[in-house]
């Protein structure tokens, strides 16, 4: 099993907790957004969308970390990544969805370098934008779960929400977010970090 990665890539971020969490091996392949390796021609011919992650696993080459992760279930389910409930099960797709589809396509780093490139706006607006989404996303998750009666956000176990929960509070503060108004999400955040799991995706620690 190979992981086409980017260490800072919230989706890559996902990807390896996912995999951490199952307990699969794998051998990591760094895919520099910074350097543009992801549009060389080698890559793109592995992943035409220019994006990380990439897994390759017996011959299958997967994209997007979402289905990535949704094969990881399917293929080696235990442990699971979903709750037990239909419900449950729902409202951690949901979550999952609000953070990996409604806040981080407006950030991610082709769209910021397209605002001060050929947008033309500047530095400030560019952080005025990525804060803007992301204080509104945030909002959002943390009403979520704010009433949630179990240790993470959709059970007593990480799932799939929290999975894409840790990456994206990482990013919120690599832009200096201020996440005192997510007191639920910090919390959870906070039992995620202590699971080796977490700890050994974060981009420091790869």
């Amino acid at each position: 099993m190979k992981l086409y990665d980017y260490s800072k890539s919230s989706a890559s971020y996902r990807v390896r907790i996912a995999l951490n969490l199952k307990g699969l091996n794998y051998q990591s392949q760094v895919v520099s957004l910074l350097d543009g390796d992801q549009r060389g021609d080698n890559y793109l011919a592995l992943n035409p969308t220019g994006l990380v992650p990439t897994l390759v696993d017996n011959g299958q080459v997967l994209t997007q970390s979402l289905a990535i992760i949704e094969y990881l279930e399917e293929v080696y389910p235990s442990p699971s990544l979903l709750p037990a409930d239909h419900a449950a099960r729902a409202k951690c797709r949901a979550l999952a969805l609000d953070i990996a589809c409604d806040i981080h396509p407006l950030n991610n780093l082709r769209v910021l370098k397209h605002l001060t490139g050929s947008m033309g706006h500047s530095e400030e607006e560019k952080l005025d934008w990525y804060l803007h989404w992301l204080k509104a996303g945030l909002a959002a998750v943390e009403k979520k779960v704010e009433s949630s009666q179990t240790a993470f956000c959709c059970d007593d176990i990480p799932t799939l929400a929290d999975i894409c929960l840790v990456p994206q509070l990482f990013n919120a503060r690599r832009f200096s977010l201020d996440l005192t108004p997510y007191p639920t999400l910090k919390e959870i955040e906070q039992r995620c970090q202590g699971l080796p799991a977490f700890e050994q995706a974060h981009p420091d620690n790869v």
